[in-house]
């Protein structure tokens, strides 16, 4: 039970993290460059977490493994990467974007789940899902 708050808490702690990291890049940084260092940067720690989770074969036997959903998630992080980086240069509030992103994105995952995993919502899932249709106008109004 451990592993399943301290896991939720890491990816709280690192969304956070990365809103508040966004919004201090630099505009005069070109996109391009800047995720490419950021990238680059997860890449080196990416290779550092092999002494944490060790191969249990070879790097060859280990990457034949990988499907295509690595692929695509590269295409989708890149996109929320830039999608943020340029919600705050075009002036979001880091107290707003996140929120109407992710609800927004909930949302979304609602059917998708449904349609692709075959995941069933509870009716308190659905008074939820009223909820954050509520809350993202709510948020998404300016003032």
């Amino acid at each position: 039970m451990t592993l399943f708050y301290a896991s939720i808490s890491l990816a709280v702690l690192s969304s956070v993290l990365y809103h508040v990291f966004q919004k201090a890049t630099s505009s005069a940084v070109n996109p391009a460059i800047g995720l490419m260092v950021t990238y680059g940067v997860a890449f080196g720690l990416s290779a550092l977490l092999l002494l944490i989770y060790p191969l249990k074969s070879t790097v060859v036997a280990a990457l034949r493994q990988v499907n295509w959903a690595s692929v695509a998630l590269a295409f989708s992080i890149l996109g929320l990467e830039l999608g943020f980086l340029l919600a705050y240069r075009a002036g979001w509030d880091i107290s707003v974007a996140a929120i109407a992103a992710n609800a927004a994105a909930g949302l979304a995952l609602l059917p998708t789940g449904a349609l692709l995993f075959r995941e069933r919502p509870s009716i308190v899932n659905l008074v939820g899902v009223f909820v954050c249709i509520v809350g993202l106008i709510m948020v998404s109004v300016r003032r």
